[in-house]
């Protein structure tokens, strides 16, 4: 039975609070029905974010599935996703909110054609108003009143400086804004933050999140999600798939392949009829897999004298 407490992020209402998940194999379960992938401790700590109603912090190599996760979870709860692309450059204006300035011209225009004689004081207080507020995704996800998944993607495009602009949200729920007041949540949205390491994230940010790191799937795990997401390919071929990638990603590479550009070529595999990979299929179709003409020199070498692949398979039985 789901456990109910009060919210402290809303002491004058006593807004109830109740949990999303009764425990980890609940959320793994629903992750796998779902067609994500998730182990004991991804499970582990999406609960433990909707326990301790704390931000999630994902980091790892790009495209091991950090955003998917994300995406993953708000489709099991009927959540509404809402999503923050960093970039570089990224401000409030786009992060949080900004005032309609030309519906504020007008309205002061207007105002001022009809009477004539309003005080500033009072065309102050009406231009500043919710009417005239252009919600962000930040100042959207706590101000929704249904379900709510707020995915802020590639934090650390950001620069720190604009980290300052997360804090309040993240420890609080809630954002201030000088003309209005204090904004606070209507309820508690879980949060996911994803970062490609491109750069060290502040110690204020991490403080106030849970810590999850998603690294490239083990072997065993990796052909089971290409299974689960490639229609119609067999066991072997996606077991032959799992092995070459894993291979692949021992190499010194620039960038070395992806969940999502292993699924990429299990795809374009399945669609060339192919139910061994031998050198020539791997050699012919490593552009699927790798976008780095460097690594694709480098991998073709290995390509050419990697036994498992250049086994004559008309000579069986």
């Amino acid at each position: 039975m789901t456990t109910v407490r009060i919210s402290p992020f809303t002491p004058s209402t006593l807004k109830i609070m109740t949990y999303r998940f009764n425990d980890v194999p609940e959320v793994r379960s629903n992750l796998k029905k779902v067609s994500y992938l998730a182990d004991e401790g991804i499970a582990g700590v999406v609960y433990l974010g909707d326990r301790l109603q704390k931000p999630v912090l994902v980091e790892g190599p790009a495209g091991t599935g950090k955003t998917q996760l994300a995406k993953s979870v708000a489709e099991m709860n009927g959540a509404r996703l809402i999503r923050l692309q960093c970039y570089e450059g990224l401000d409030e204006s786009k992060a949080l909110y900004e005032w309609n300035y030309k519906k504020q011209l007008l309205r002061i225009q207007a105002e001022r054609n009809l009477s004539g004689d309003g005080s500033w004081e009072e065309i102050e207080d009406d231009i500043f108003s919710d009417e005239f507020l252009l919600t962000r995704p930040l100042l959207e996800a706590i101000q929704s009143e249904d379900p709510v998944v707020l995915l802020i993607d590639e934090v650390d495009r950001v620069e720190i400086e604009t980290e300052a602009l997360l804090l309040e949200i993240l420890s609080d729920y809630q954002v201030s804004i000088p003309e209005l007041g204090t904004v606070t949540a209507r309820q508690i949205p879980l949060v996911f933050l994803t970062s490609n390491n491109t750069r060290e994230l502040s110690e204020a940010l991490k403080r106030r999140c849970l810590f999850l790191h998603i690294d490239y799937p083990d072997l065993e795990r990796e052909r089971e999600i290409i299974l689960t997401k490639v229609p119609d390919i067999n066991e072997a071929l996606s077991d032959q798939i799992a092995r070459v990638v894993r291979s692949v990603r021992q190499l010194d590479l620039k960038k070395a392949p992806s969940v999502s550009e292993t699924l990429d070529w299990a795809r374009t595999l399945v669609h060339l009829g192919v139910d061994h990979i031998d050198a020539k299929t791997a050699t012919d179709t490593v552009n699927i897999l790798l976008k780095y003409r460097s690594d694709i020199e480098k991998t073709v070498k290995e390509f050419a004298t990697d036994e498992s692949l250049n086994i004559d398979q008309s000579s069986d039985g």
